[in-house]
């Protein structure tokens, strides 16, 4: 691990944070909204610097640590630090944010300070989830996601049953916290019993530590069945995914887009959940595989019932979900690469779609293809960039969908044929329930008086989409500078996973191997 000269990640904690309780003591609400920019641009430039700052050849080795005591007498340690898998998600993470933020501008019309408070009180504990190395601070950074996320949800969403939303949300993140809890505490548990200790004094939440610490085989099972049972949760992986599309409907669009953007339950797989339990990872990736599969074709058959784009969005986001376990489960280079790759378009593209479904919202009052039809006549300039987002969802060539896929699929028809025609059938229906979507509601004759009556995107709004659609296309012509800076995490990655001396070397063959 390299040590931090400077606190740069608590800094990036903190600032968001800070800005949250300076707005909670502004009285003008002109200026809470320019604290809360001025903020989240801040935060922005201190997540590209903590980019700048990390050597993506020592991706495999927790750079920028910092390393507090917290309560020393269970070793529980105030322990940050990012590697190749991590150091993505800061910046996209505070972009996210940043664009949130502005899109929200003139569309919260009550408790303005609170709602722009909470925004960025989220973004600063997103930030030490992305950053944490402790387990019990990973946690307490995991649950302290909910308290904003159901006032957000509850206070401000859309939909006549919010707060049901809200409640349905927390209550199915609880449920998952619980076996994640139960597995660090086995895990900090077999650590001092490895070295000979005893409870509490030799406990360890350490992660560095925990990767270096054996487990045997029968306890990696049950961490493993533990981790993976409450990431699942939060990833919305078929069946725990009926939380998405509620709060989709019923929550305000710039929080969802939040929600399907940052995709914390599968980063928690690929750091915690498979590391951690390696043999079992290895032993059960046909289980993740076929779980994947699943979500991939489960969410994409009924994304081509939808009617309703937000509904849509919702299930799209769950399919691709599925693609990305089937990345992680192909235990390949191209895999994990197109897997890590894919969870940062999330950020990109799913949010983006959502943001324009959110535009389409406040001006129809619906995102209905009943109430729509001829978009693409009297909005011109948001239908050319929902284009460009659909594209970048399908895979299309140009765009940082398509790297991203075709890494995956690749992965995934080195590991087993299965998956790589489950991925190609994922890919095939997703271009089907977009366009066939997209046709009726973007062109055709104008149905509805009031369609005709819309005004294009605002100079904000346009502002606000060209930034990610830009990255689109960057990214998609330049993808290598995003793959190198993961390159060396994900074969280190992968190594620790199949280099585990329980596991013979005709097991991992046949694991890996059509």
């Amino acid at each position: 691990m390299n040590n931090s000269v400077f606190p740069l990640l608590s800094l990036a904690i903190l600032l968001p944070l800070i800005g949250a309780v300076t707005i909670a003591l502004v009285r003008n609400i002109q200026l809470a909204k320019k604290i809360a920019v001025v903020t989240a641009i801040l935060e922005l430039l201190l997540t590209l610097l903590t980019l700048a700052l990390f050597n993506a050849s020592e991706g495999n080795t927790f750079q920028l640590v910092e390393h507090y005591p917290w309560i020393p007498s269970l070793n529980i340690e105030f322990l940050m630090g990012i590697d190749g898998i991590s150091v993505l998600f800061l910046p996209m993470s505070a972009l996210l944010t940043l664009i949130t933020i502005v899109s929200s501008w003139n569309s919260i019309q009550h408790l303005q300070r609170l709602h722009f408070a909470l925004l960025l009180a989220l973004e600063g504990i997103t930030i030490g989830v992305f950053s944490a190395l402790d387990t019990v601070l990973f946690f307490l950074f995991w649950e302290l996601t909910l308290p904003p996320l159901f006032f957000l949800i509850g206070l401000w969403g859309i939909g006549p049953k919010r707060r049901n939303a809200a409640t349905k949300y927390t209550l199915f993140m609880l449920f998952g916290g619980i076996p994640l809890l139960f597995g660090f505490i086995i895990l900090a548990i077999n650590h001092a019993i490895d070295v000979g200790g005893a409870v509490p004094q030799d406990l360890s939440f350490n992660l560095p530590v925990l990767l270096e610490t054996q487990l045997p085989d029968n306890l990696q099972t049950i961490v493993f069945g533990l981790l993976l049972l409450g990431f699942s949760v939060k990833a919305a992986l078929v069946p725990f995914h009926t939380w998405l599309p509620t709060v989709t409907m019923e929550g305000p669009t710039q929080v969802t887009a939040l929600l399907i953007g940052l995709k914390l339950g599968i980063y928690g797989i690929l750091r915690f959940a498979m590391p951690l339990a390696p043999s079992a990872a290895v032993e059960y990736s046909w289980i993740l595989g076929i779980l994947g599969a699943i979500t991939l074709i489960y969410g994409a058959l009924i994304a081509l019932q939808q009617t309703n784009l937000r509904r849509l969005l919702a299930y799209a986001s769950i399919s691709h979900v599925g693609l990305v376990i089937i990345g992680i489960a192909s235990l390949t280079i191209q895999g994990i690469q197109g897997a890590i790759f894919q969870l940062f378009n999330f950020t990109l593209i799913s949010s983006s779609l959502m943001l324009i479904a959110g535009f389409i919202q406040h001006r129809v009052g619906s995102t209905e293809i009943i109430h729509l039809g001829g978009l693409a006549k009297v909005m011109p300039r948001l239908t050319s960039f929902y284009f460009l987002f659909a594209l970048a969802s399908m895979g299309v060539p140009g765009t940082n969908g398509f790297p991203a896929e075709l890494l995956i699929i690749i992965g995934a028809l080195i590991a087993h044929h299965s998956l790589g025609i489950t991925a190609l059938a994922g890919a095939i229906l997703c271009a089907a329930y977009m366009l066939s979507f997209s046709r009726q509601v973007f062109f055709g004759p104008i149905t509805q008086k009031s369609v005709g009556q819309l005004q294009d995107l605002r100079p904000r709004e346009l502002s606000l989409l060209c930034i990610p659609a830009l990255l689109v296309l960057i990214i998609g012509f330049f993808p290598n500078n995003i793959l190198k800076t993961n390159q060396v995490a994900a074969e280190a990655w992968l190594s620790h996973l199949l280099d585990q001396p329980s596991l013979k070397n005709n097991e991992i063959a046949g694991l890996v191997s059509p």
